[in-house]
């Protein structure tokens, strides 16, 4: 008998059905003594070393002004990006789903449905528009979604209701 496939909670952009789950979408997230306006905020920044660019990325409210800033600022990028970039984004998203009790329970809603970062755009975070890509975001939101269901196991009980 042929198992059947939990159909995948898809979002892209901030303003589609699950735009929360978006590192753009407006939930503010204090990490290490400073409130970003968006988790892309913080990822961001944290692609240069020693908080270099915190202050002047804390200026905008906008995150794809924030993107374009730090393209442009990629010669400054530090070696250890690609090592560690996977560690900034989970301490990064599991703020924002710790601090923000609605995205909390919206995450922990989804159950074991696969999560993806549908995007043309980007292979490594999202799934390359066709699957094809790592979509690492959507599988450190489900990393992050196990271990909050097993540090609220109330709120899950109360879901499955």
């Amino acid at each position: 008998m042929k198992t059947e496939e939990k159909k995948p909670v898809k979002f892209s952009g901030v303003s589609d059905k699950n735009g929360y789950f978006s590192n753009f979408a407006s939930f503010p997230v204090t990490i290490d003594g400073k409130t970003w306006p968006t988790v892309e905020h913080y990822v961001q920044a944290r692609q240069f070393k020693n908080g270099e660019y915190d202050e002047e990325i804390l200026k905008y409210r906008s995150a794809s002004i924030v993107v374009r800033m730090s393209r442009e600022r990629e010669g400054a990028r530090r070696a250890d990006w690609d090592k560690v970039k996977d560690k900034v984004m989970r301490k990064a998203v599991k703020a924002k789903f710790s601090q923000h009790e609605n995205l909390r329970e919206r995450l922990l809603a989804t159950g074991d449905q696969p999560i993806v970062q549908n995007t043309p755009n980007n292979d490594y975070w999202g799934d390359g528009g066709d699957g094809s890509g790592q979509n690492r975001m959507g599988k450190i939101l489900m990393e992050i979604r196990t271990q909050m269901a097993k540090d609220h196991p109330d709120v899950v009980k109360r879901l499955r209701k």
